[in-house]
């Protein structure tokens, strides 16, 4: 694969992983996830939970089709 990935690509993966980690993963389990994805410094978990309170999954799909659309 080379070369830059097309939007709706992009658009696809992100859907299929939103719906595999809907089924998958509680809400805890899906901040572990970014907190292994994501390299940082101090509780990230803690962090994530925090910035996250009130989110849905549906919610963050929603909002990432409506930035597609843009």
């Amino acid at each position: 694969m080379a070369g830059a990935i097309s939007i709706e690509k992009s658009a696809e993966v992100m859907e299929k992983t939103f719906t595999i980690l809907k089924q998958e993963l509680n809400t805890e389990e899906y901040l572990i996830y970014l907190q292994i994805i994501t390299p940082r410094l101090g509780d990230a978990t803690r962090e994530l939970r925090e910035k996250t309170a009130g989110f849905s999954l549906q919610g963050v799909f929603d909002g990432v089709k409506s930035v597609e659309r843009s």
